[in-house]
Order: C-alpha cells, then sequence, then structure tokens
C-alpha cells in the first residue's frame, strides 16, 4: 500500500510539473506574439520620434534627424528592430526611452504601484459592492429596492468615467472640500508615517469609486439576475423544505452558485481595468502608469510605450490565468471536467 501511494504521489508530482512547464511554454509564446503585435502596431502609427525630439530642441535639419535616427536605431530596417526588441524582451531588457533618458523597466517600476493601488481598490470596491447590491436586488426581485437599485444600476453604467470623476470633484472637493482632488499624496507637508497612508486613502477615494462605478454596476446586473435564476433551482427548493433559514440559503447555496458568471466577467474585466485607467489617472492627476503613457503617445517614445504595453500585456495574462484558479475553487466542476 505504502509503495502504491508512493507511485500515485510521483505521479501527480511528475503530471503538475509537466503542466507548469506547459503552462510556462505557453505563456512566453504569448507574450512574445503580443510583443511582436505592438511592436508592429506602434510603428505603424504615424509620427516620428526622431521628428518630435528634433522639434522640441529647436533643431529639426535633415542632419540632426538623421544623427538621432542613427543614435536610437531608428534608421534600422523594421524586421532588424523587431529582432533587437524581441531579443531584449527574452533577457527582460525594455530599452531605454527616448525621451526621459532613463531605463524603461526602472520608470515603469515607479509607476506601476501607483496604478495596482488604484485599479486593485477600484476592482475590489466594485466587486464586493456589486454582489453585494446584486444579491440584494435578487432576493428582493419585483419590490422598490430592486427598482431602486436597477436605476441607480443603469446610471452608474452609462455615466461616462471622466464625467462622473470631474462631477465628483466639483462636489467634495471644489463646493464640500471634503476630499483632495488631485494627485496621490499632500506634497511638503510633513507627516508621520500613519499620517502619510491616511493622506494617500484620502486621495484614493475619488479616483477608486469613479473609476470602480461602471464595474460595479455591470456585476450588481449579473448577480441580480443569476439570483434570480438560481432562486428557482431545484436544490434551493430542497433547502426551503429541509427549514434552513433565509440567510443560510442565500450564504451557503445561493452565493456560491450565482458568483460564478461575476467571477468570470470579473476576471475578463480586471485587465481592461489596468489599461482603462489612463483616463482616469490623466482626469485625477495620478501618478501611475495611465498618464506615463499618455505621455509617452505624446511624444512619441516607442520604447517606453512598448514597454508599458508589454507590462500591461502580461498581467492581463497572469489575471486570466488568477481567474481561471479561483472559478475552479469556487466550482469543484470544472476541475472535474478538466481532468475528465
Amino acid at each position: 500500500m505504502r509503495a502504491l501511494a508512493l507511485s500515485i504521489t510521483g505521479n501527480r508530482g511528475v503530471a503538475i510539473a509537466i503542466a507548469s512547464a506547459q503552462w510556462v511554454a505557453r505563456f512566453v509564446a504569448v507574450v512574445l506574439v503580443i510583443a511582436t503585435f505592438n511592436f508592429v502596431l506602434v510603428h505603424a502609427a504615424p509620427g516620428d520620434p526622431a521628428q518630435v525630439m528634433a522639434g522640441q530642441s529647436g533643431s529639426a535639419d535633415e542632419q540632426m534627424l538623421a544623427q538621432l535616427r542613427a543614435e536610437y536605431g531608428l534608421d534600422k530596417p523594421y524586421p532588424v528592430q523587431l529582432a533587437i526588441y524581441l531579443k531584449r524582451i527574452v533577457t527582460l531588457d525594455l530599452g531605454y526611452s527616448y525621451r526621459q533618458q532613463r531605463s524603461v523597466l526602472s520608470l515603469i517600476g515607479e509607476r506601476l504601484p501607483a496604478t495596482l493601488l488604484l485599479t486593485c481598490s477600484a476592482f475590489l470596491l466594485s466587486l464586493a459592492a456589486g454582489v453585494s447590491l446584486g444579491t440584494l436586488a435578487g432576493v428582493r426581485a419585483g419590490k422598490w429596492s430592486d427598482t431602486a437599485l436597477t436605476i441607480v444600476s443603469l446610471l452608474l453604467y452609462a455615466m461616462p468615467v471622466f464625467w462622473l470623476g470631474l462631477m465628483l470633484v466639483l462636489l467634495f472637493s471644489v463646493k464640500l472640500d471634503w476630499l483632495p482632488a488631485f494627485g496621490y499624496v499632500s506634497i511638503g507637508v510633513p507627516m508621520t508615517p500613519l499620517q502619510r497612508i491616511g493622506d494617500i486613502a484620502a486621495h484614493m477615494v475619488l479616483p477608486v469609486v469613479s473609476l470602480g462605478a461602471v464595474l460595479m454596476a455591470i456585476y450588481a446586473r449579473l448577480m441580480r439576475s443569476a439570483i434570480i435564476e438560481v432562486a428557482h433551482q431545484d436544490f434551493i427548493k430542497t433547502a426551503r423544505a429541509k427549514g434552513l433559514k433565509r440567510g443560510q440559503i442565500i450564504m451557503r447555496h445561493m452565493l456560491r452558485n450565482a458568483v460564478l458568471p461575476v467571477v468570470t466577467v470579473a476576471g475578463m474585466q480586471a485587465g481592461t481595468l489596468v489599461g482603462g485607467s489612463v483616463v482616469i489617472e490623466t482626469v485625477f492627476a495620478w501618478p501611475g502608469l495611465g498618464r506615463l503613457t499618455f505621455d509617452s503617445v505624446l511624444q512619441r517614445d516607442y520604447p517606453l510605450m512598448l514597454g508599458i504595453f508589454l507590462v500591461m500585456s502580461v498581467i492581463v495574462i497572469l489575471l486570466n490565468f488568477l481567474t481561471d484558479t479561483i472559478y475552479r475553487i469556487v466550482d469543484p466542476r470544472v476541475s472535474l471536467r478538466a481532468a475528465s
């Protein structure tokens, strides 16, 4: 029996190792394909980095342009530039920013924490609020509270994100003076570590609410529909027949089954949330990747643009993998189907 158990454990370990190696190989292949598409699309866009740099320096003659193109490798054929770029990616070298004269990796490393803080907070807030409100609307379907929540969800979904952000600034910053309007932290104000955390949290409120409002409306509508559908299933009727309390039925039976569509959509939306933070970061002057992307596009800073796009793509891939993992935890039937 012991030998059989060791054999089973060993076979399972080999299977896990093979699956992990296959996932890593697919991950690398997908990243390289995405990097190639990013390179082609960025270089197909109109504009020349050499002309932008020469124009801003006040010298845009042909000799200066030729010197800049040779210095940054822009005079080489596109296939050669692509090969050099992919070789750098394999060695985790994202290049050098034309405009800021710094490593792309260091620039992204400075801005990424602020973007992740903003997007993760908005995602968690929208998910928690959307699931809670959707559940409340679903269990009270047809009542006035359901109608009110439905109207609020539709209004939030219809509002442009930048307009909602500006309206929140006008109300809570300009008129009521409750919250700071722009930035990440108050500049030039001496603070203790605890006060700094509170100051950052205060600066986060408006951009987080603005960014998460639309997602919250989507999750609330999905959760409401799922709760209504699950409420008519046979296992819910059986739970009621057993005499379980309403709260137990909702928490133990309804939520776990109704949350599956929300998990699927949330996994897809989480990736787009990172890229969609450009507008909110611009509106609220948030020092994250969104503003850095906007500046790099205006300056035609190809290495910085490609580096940001690649990092965002990797984040999206990892979030999709995390979504699949969470889906299997929430619904074990997925793992059984995959195994069969």
